[in-house]
């Protein structure tokens, strides 16, 4: 099989993970920056191909939001595949290093909180679930 096909179909179906989960996905610089400056609580997920995205964010993202409390908002940009975009959302997370896979939380525009790879990787889904339902809980609304 060619690599680059086989890239394809793991980049896609990372895509339709996200996307099925109810995450807007922000391909260009002008719908990071539409998206990161709505007034209210927006989670974004910094998407990658790498295996603690597929088997830990990924599914901790699309499980976290059936909550009692839940960001407005929720968007991803996909890191290494949507270049530009990703670039433009790391500009909003200011004091926090490129990271992915990872989740930054932001409320009407600025930063809140980010949680990084280092706290997705080596952690199961069920912990990062965890991890962000206790920033739902001190930011959000009921739902």
């Amino acid at each position: 099989m060619d690599f680059n096909l086989f890239m394809n179909d793991v980049v896609d179906a990372a895509r339709k993970d996200i996307k099925e989960a109810g995450y807007e996905e922000l391909k260009s610089t002008e719908d990071v920056d539409k998206a990161l400056t709505r007034d209210g609580t927006t989670l974004v997920m910094v998407n990658s191909t790498c295996g603690c995205a597929g088997g830990v964010a990924r599914p901790a993202a699309a499980n976290a939001i059936h909550y009692d409390k839940r960001p407005e908002h929720l968007v991803t940009v996909f890191a290494g595949q949507d270049r530009d975009a990703t670039e433009k959302a790391r500009e909003y997370f200011e004091g926090y290093p490129p990271s992915s896979p990872s989740f930054a939380f932001l409320k009407d525009g600025k930063i809140v909180t980010m949680l990084e790879r280092h706290d997705i990787e080596g952690f199961s889904a069920v912990d990062v679930i965890g991890k962000l339902q206790n920033v739902f809980d001190e930011y959000c609304e009921e739902v």
